[in-house]
């Protein structure tokens, strides 16, 4: 990597260039402020690619087709200087077993994403303290996908990341920025990984375990009891949906598989559905034309 380009990631684990976690994708979309052509938004592209992909995050050893593909959109409302005001998209799939569909297992849209960035200066994340929210948001991210395809993989084998989330949410609270403490209202980072971490929203955790591992990993071998499986996954998420409407974790999940639920159940062997079409219509109103193309 050439000179001009030099990222200093402060980690308690190794780095190597063999061990990276990512295959992320970054793109900084500045139409609004009509100056997209400036240097410093393709800089900021290739230097925060560079931070996740060649970082080792958990330091394991893995090969590329093991990689969590994922991408990090920045959309930039404002740029005075190195102040950037943006919001921050992100997306993250996992594979199915025995195909070649990769299905999605994190959807979050970031309204809350201000930070300082000069062109070719480093980028320092610290595990235990601030150094700047550039850095700590993302990496809050990063750990989040980790969590969110640990789980997905392993009950409840997500809580490593979790914490190290925390971690950073907790030592980012006295940074000023907003999103990372609990009166940054109920849709922001805080919220989100409080709601996943509260034994109220296990089932929640749970659900995602059983809807890839036990569901979709199954369709190739029994599409009919993979269906099925899913379906339960979805049903035991109501219990968190009674207890607490409208509840955020529940509300990005939906984000993440809405589509993919819809098209599951619309297509292939059909299984009983009723049940599933009144749970979905109160957990997650908003996707109405989502459920209207399962079949009865």
């Amino acid at each position: 990597m050439a000179n001009l380009i030099r990222i200093v990631v402060v980690l308690a684990f190794s780095f190597g260039l063999h061990a990276q976690e990512f295959n992320a994708t970054v793109v900084v979309n500045a139409a609004k402020t009509g100056s997209e052509s400036l240097p410093i938004f393709k800089n900021l592209e290739k230097q925060l690619t560079d931070f996740i992909n060649n970082t080792s995050w958990t330091g394991q050893s893995l090969q590329n087709s093991q990689r969590i593909n994922c991408s990090f959109v920045i959309l930039v409302s404002e740029y005075r200087g190195d102040k950037f005001k943006t919001q921050l998209q992100i997306s993250a799939s996992r594979p199915v077993f025995d195909s070649s569909y990769e299905s999605t297992i994190y959807n979050y849209n970031d309204k809350n994403f201000d930070f300082n960035f000069i062109s070719f200066q480093n980028i320092i994340f610290n595990p235990s303290q601030f150094e700047s929210n550039l850095a700590s948001v993302i990496t809050f991210h990063l750990y989040m996908i980790l969590g969110m395809d640990a789980d997905s993989f392993v009950n409840l084998g997500g809580d490593k990341h979790y914490l190290k989330a925390q971690k950073i949410l907790d030592y980012s609270q006295s940074s000023g920025y907003e999103g990372w403490s609990g009166s940054s209202g109920q849709q922001s980072r805080f919220t989100y990984l409080d709601q996943l971490l509260s034994p109220t929203f296990k089932p929640l955790r749970n659900s995602i375990y059983e809807y890839h591992r036990l569901g979709l990993d199954t369709m190739t071998d029994n599409p009919e009891q993979a269906k099925i499986q899913i379906a339960n996954a979805i049903l035991s998420i109501q219990t968190i949906s009674n207890r607490r409407p409208n509840s955020f974790a529940v509300r990005v999940f939906f984000d993440s598989k809405g589509d993919e639920i819809a098209d599951i159940f619309s297509d292939g062997p059909q299984v009983p559905v009723d049940e599933l079409l009144t749970a979905l219509t109160q957990m997650a109103p908003t996707s109405s034309d989502r459920w209207r193309r399962i079949k009865f």
